[in-house]
């Protein structure tokens, strides 16, 4: 089963610190990061500047994963979610409002550490999470 990975297990994967209790969750099925993952990892490298051999890995590493794009199915559940959370009174982050409408247009459960920040999207939209 493909998973998508949100970019702080990314983040922790590419460190080599992830949980092991969720790292062994992970090796039973096949990783994908979005498209929003792989601009805040970018991002991050630019922040840090991680220089070449480290930027060289940082690439390797998201190019071996499957990539969730955008488009069309995925903006309309961005709009569709982040306006039903707004209506609540319990606006989310934007990035993560991505992830979250990717892995529901794309029917796939997220690998998260970040709970608290996907519980809506649990609860009101059904999108599945696997944490340690």
């Amino acid at each position: 089963m493909r998973i998508v990975l949100d970019t702080d297990v990314s983040s922790l994967l590419l460190k080599r610190s992830l949980a092991p209790t969720l790292l062994s969750q992970l090796a039973l099925h096949e990783a994908a990061i979005t498209f929003v993952t792989v601009g805040e990892l970018r991002k991050w490298s630019v922040i840090r500047d991680l220089g070449a051999r480290r930027n060289a890995e940082l690439e390797a590493w998201m190019a071996a994963r499957p990539k969730i794009p955008g488009g069309t199915e995925v903006a309309r559940r961005w709009g569709e979610i982040v306006g039903y959370a707004d209506r609540r009174g319990r606006p989310r982050p934007v990035n993560d409002s991505w992830i979250a409408a990717c892995c529901l247009a794309y029917e796939l459960p997220l690998a998260t550490l970040n709970v608290l920040d996907f519980q809506d999207y649990v609860t009101y939209e059904g999108l599945e999470l696997i944490t340690a």
